[in-house]
């Protein structure tokens, strides 16, 4: 874990906490990314939704703009990538949210039905690291 830069982890949480905090208590929207991102095809005259969305690109190239480093995976096989994002959109459907929805504002809402989720999503992964890992061999 060579990356870890705290300074920039902290900032990002509490930059995505006091956006969901004011989203909530703007429009009384839950900032679920996952939610959001369905909306913009079922209800595209919710304009909110693709400026959200918007600025979840701008802040990246913003960041990359100001110097950031931008950690780039090699040796990663495509295919394991596809399936992989395939598998996180089934299961944001299925777990009703994404990690965005339940974990940051869920949990702040002390929502029972999220924790349900944040652990489901965290065994999840904790699981398929270890299979990819340990036992499919690929590199990290």
């Amino acid at each position: 874990m060579h990356d870890f830069t705290p300074i920039s982890a902290l900032a990002g949480g509490a930059l995505l906490g006091l956006a969901s905090v004011w989203l909530l208590a703007a429009d009384g929207r839950i900032a679920g990314v996952s939610t959001i991102l369905h909306g913009i095809f079922s209800s595209p005259q919710d304009r909110w939704r693709m400026a959200f969305v918007a600025g979840l690109f701008l802040a990246g190239l913003a960041w990359q703009a100001a110097g950031a480093p931008a950690p780039l995976r090699t040796g990663f096989p495509p295919g394991w990538a596809a399936l992989a994002g395939l598998l996180v959109g089934f299961g944001t459907r299925m777990g009703s949210g994404c990690t965005s929805g339940h974990g940051v504002c869920g949990l702040g809402r002390m929502s029972l039905r999220s924790l349900v989720a944040v652990i489901a999503f965290m065994a999840a992964g904790m699981l398929s690291a270890y299979v990819t890992r340990h036992l499919l061999g690929v590199p990290s």
